[in-house]
């Protein structure tokens, strides 16, 4: 994983797919069965920062990286919203922002870094009910990145912190009763990071399109197609 195989743009071209099978569910589709193939989605695109970062090391260009997450996260807030009129979080992006600040924390040792992690933990905790995938969606990625290069048994770590960032209690109520989709999605969640740990050590003789900067618009984009399709059906 120390050089680019076609793994990790599979990886992320996969996760595009996965959340966009899971935003059809808003389309006007009765396919609640969806949900499940979507929980796969946010830890993918979080082991695709753990690696980004695991490789990165001291690379000064992590600020831009940093920047990009930043410019389109407001960017999207508002085709997300156009999407969705009244969510109860904002989109994905500010999870994944201060996921990467603890995640880069962790990973270097100066004061600054250090900081900004700790100030990123503690906007998880305040606004841990406005951010999609809440508090523990924040720690996800710092969890992969603790076990990329790890014994494959450690990938229980992020499975659970995956199972908690999921934790609505929709979703548990349903499962406790049995529903099949609920149960599927609570393990879809205990297994994405090690499917997604699996096809990164896999895959690598696969060389799907390499998903570079232009990618980060796919995110705010796909609202505005699948905004066009529930209107074109309606």
């Amino acid at each position: 994983m120390s050089q680019r195989d076609g793994a990790l743009d599979l990886l992320k071209w996969l996760a595009l797919l996965a959340m966009v099978l899971d935003h059809l569910r808003y389309v006007g589709f009765s396919a609640d069965w969806l949900y499940v193939p979507g929980r796969l989605a946010f830890p993918w695109f979080c082991l695709a920062m753990a690696v980004n970062l695991s490789r990165s090391g001291m690379n000064a260009g992590q600020g831009r990286y940093l920047g990009r997450l930043l410019l389109f996260s407001a960017i999207s807030e508002i085709p997300y919203r156009l999407f969705f009129p009244d969510p109860a979080t904002f989109n994905v992006m500010p999870t994944l922002v201060l996921g990467w600040l603890v995640a880069r924390g962790w990973q270097l040792p100066t004061l600054q870094a250090r900081c900004l992690a700790v100030g990123a933990l503690m906007l998880a905790a305040l606004f841990s009910s406005r951010l999609m995938f809440g508090f523990f969606g924040v720690l996800l990625p710092l969890a992969m990145l603790l076990v990329l290069r790890r014994p494959w048994y450690l990938v229980l770590l992020p499975g659970i912190v995956c199972v908690a960032a999921n934790q609505w209690r929709v979703l548990y109520g349903a499962a406790w009763l049995g529903d099949a989709v609920a149960l599927w999605g609570l393990l879809a969640c205990l297994l994405a990071p090690g499917l997604g740990l699996w096809l990164l050590r896999q895959a690598g003789r696969i060389h799907p399109p390499a998903m570079r900067r232009w990618a980060y618009a796919l995110y705010p984009a796909h609202f505005l197609i699948l905004l066009a399709v529930r209107q074109a059906a309606a």
